[in-house]
């Protein structure tokens, strides 16, 4: 594996820490902004939003810049929205900042990622990509717990002063080991760039992967009030059970990147159906604190670990540019949107539970997306097994 993809997965760790942030330290962000539990939860929605409708747009922007310069412009960019997040003094700065590192990161993901591709052989991509998203993974291991504890202990500013460090860091990284690709030459390239978004059956295939990081993220966008205001948990505890949370990610990602590049389908509809039954298990037994960590371990096994083989179902429905790159993290984040604010308009309704059960309506929903590709395989397994039938009759000549 090139050096350049450990090196691009510390940029997705420093753009997932601070993703996720403020998932980790909601009630104290709440208290300092003088905010509800739902409408921090919005500020999850909004830098979602940002990057499903935003960053595409500055991906076809930067299109033909060399590919580490451009990754150099959004860190630059992403390092802004973090100081001015650092130094909010009001929600309406704070969901500025939010837009602002929204755009930066899913502009990110999508030049990352597609440079994961071009680094690396076709049949070893989806191991690639699981590589990358090591950082997303190692965010929510380390990054999350890590900015979660800071921000009890100093203050949630402080968390996300980390985060900018963070981006330092990586963006030297990145200058220093990432190899200096052209960008897209010609409007005949950038022409067939756009040109697969005709298929249908790739806007399907887009359309699991909202469906399936939706029903992930409705559960785990509100862990932190659903642990402590259901399950009984202190919050001090809240960071060392997202710890568990995060290893269980680590795993998972592990696993499905080794099998996404040859059991891609398999992989997902297996990830779907157990998410479902973690879900399900969630909603009816969240009083329960045993229950409750197991199947928010389950979830963190089989829920966003599903990207390496989204990844690679994508590209092979499409290609491996950086346009259906971010464009599938537009669809991927727009799964997030729908969760964390039917989500929060859920729990004002509901209770706590409601983002629950809203997940596994996501997640079936999910698995119903499948099924023209599983019916489609069918019909390959039995034409290639009618094909090696051998003819009874002439077995008998």
């Amino acid at each position: 594996m090139p050096r350049a993809v450990y090196v691009l997965a510390f940029g997705v760790f420093a753009m997932v820490t601070s993703e996720f942030v403020v998932a980790g330290l909601m009630p104290q962000m709440a208290h300092g902004l003088h905010a509800t539990i739902a409408q921090i939860g919005y500020l999850i929605t909004a830098f979602a939003a940002a990057m499903a409708f935003g960053g595409p747009f500055l991906t076809v922007a930067l299109l033909k810049v060399p590919q580490k310069r451009a990754l150099a412009i959004l860190f630059a960019v992403f390092l802004a929205g973090n100081v001015l997040a650092a130094t909010a003094s009001t929600y309406a700065v704070m969901l500025a900042a939010r837009l602002v590192t929204g755009v930066a990161s899913q502009a990110f993901f999508g030049v990352a990622l597609s440079l994961c591709a071009q680094l690396t052989r076709p049949e070893v991509r989806g191991r690639a990509v699981s590589v990358a998203l090591n950082g997303l993974m190692l965010g929510t291991l380390l990054g999350l717990p890590l900015a979660t504890y800071i921000g009890d202990r100093l203050g949630w500013r402080a968390a996300f002063w980390v985060v900018s460090a963070l981006a330092v860091l990586a963006a030297v990284a990145t200058l220093a080991g990432v190899p200096n690709i052209p960008g897209t030459s010609g409007s005949g390239q950038l022409r067939a760039e756009f040109r697969v978004f005709r298929s249908a059956r790739l806007w399907l295939t887009l359309s699991t992967s909202t469906l399936v990081i939706g029903a992930t993220f409705a559960a785990f966008s509100y862990l932190n009030p659903i642990l402590t205001g259901i399950s009984g948990f202190t919050t001090g505890t809240v960071p060392l059970l997202l710890v568990a949370y995060g290893a269980a990610t680590v795993v998972g990602n592990m696993v499905v990147g080794r099998l996404a590049d040859r059991h891609t389908l398999t992989v997902l509809l297996a990830g779907l159906a157990l998410n479902s039954l973690f879900l399900l298990g969630f909603a009816l037994f969240a009083q329960l604190s045993a229950a409750a960590v197991l199947c928010m371990l389950g979830i963190g096994l089989v829920g966003v670990t599903m990207n390496p083989a989204m990844a690679v179902r994508v590209q092979r429905r499409a290609n491996a540019g950086a346009l259906v790159t971010s464009v599938h993290t537009s669809f991927i984040t727009l799964g997030i949107i729908v969760a964390t604010s039917v989500g929060g308009v859920a729990i004002d309704a509901y209770g706590l539970r409601a983002p629950l059960w809203l997940g596994l309506v996501l997640a079936v929903a999910g698995i119903a997306t499948l099924v023209p590709d599983l019916l489609e395989r069918g019909k390959r397994a039995a034409a290639v097994s009618g094909e090696r039938e051998p003819d009874p009759v002439g077995a008998r000549v």
